[in-house]
């Protein structure tokens, strides 16, 4: 009895020890392939766990104002971010801005609209519905309608569109046929799930805000040294190279192509 005893007790103290040494991250849904590489990267060097949620940053921001149980924050933008860290609920020192966010215009395979006029083709008669991301929590619908307005297009295709709650499920839209073009990030594009099944064109940067992305640890979290070790894993070289090749542009080069 004795024995049976001891390996209860130490099958309790191991799923403990699992527990201490996973993480869950709150993550914009422009980063689904790019967090899903970086934390399986990180598990491999050090045998943490990443626990990867994604959703629209805006909606996520209610939800920590609320008491979520995440431990960390991936933001599409800044200011949820810096909001949460306004309210006290960050820890300190570990605000981080990660990468820059870029938008494209991407078709199937099977579309004839010719994307290489940018914005200018969701002009084209054929189109009936446009995909963007809900522009009242999503920082990339933001952006979406930013470059519009710039493109002097947004009031002719404004009744076309079609609202994904996130950036994810506004690419999904495309991908599937429930939309004829979609405003995208470029992280999407180029992801295993979109980059064979389509085109796109970037838009210019000049047209919009530059998305920048900012992460924090929040201080409710039990696991603050794991998300302590996650975040400067992030912030290694390596990292931000491999966020350029999902298609982020560097912190602080904003403007550049």
């Amino acid at each position: 009895m004795r024995v049976i005893g001891n390996l209860v007790l130490l099958s309790i103290l191991l799923t403990g020890l699992c527990a201490a040494q996973e993480i869950t991250v709150a993550a914009a849904a422009d980063l689904q392939f790019a967090m899903q590489d970086i934390a399986a990267r990180f598990h491999k060097e050090t045998g943490k766990s990443v626990r990867l949620i994604y959703g629209s940053s805006g909606n996520f921001f209610q939800q920590l104002q609320n008491g979520a149980p995440f431990d960390m924050f991936f933001s599409a933008n800044l200011d949820y971010p810096r909001k949460l860290q306004a309210d006290g609920l960050v820890e300190p020192d570990s605000y981080y801005q990660y990468a820059i966010g870029k938008i494209v215009i991407w078709v199937r395979n099977d579309s004839k609209l010719d994307v290489s006029s940018g914005l200018r083709s969701l002009l084209d008669p054929s189109i009936q519905k446009i995909a963007i991301a809900n522009p009242q929590h999503a920082p990339y619908g933001q952006a979406a309608v930013a470059a519009m307005k710039k493109e002097n297009i947004y009031e002719k295709v404004a009744g076309k569109f079609v609202l994904g709650e996130n950036i994810s499920q506004t690419a999904s839209f495309v991908v599937s046929g429930s939309a004829e073009a979609g405003i995208v990030a470029l992280s999407l594009a180029l992801s295993p799930n979109m980059k064979d099944k389509g085109r796109y064109a970037e838009i210019p940067t000049a047209d919009y805000s530059p998305i920048e992305q900012a992460c924090v640890i929040l201080k409710s979290s039990k696991q603050k040294d794991v998300a302590k070790a996650f975040l400067n894993f992030v912030k290694t070289p390596d990292v931000s190279e491999l966020f350029r090749n999902y298609g982020f542009a560097a912190a602080g080069s904003a403007g550049k192509q």
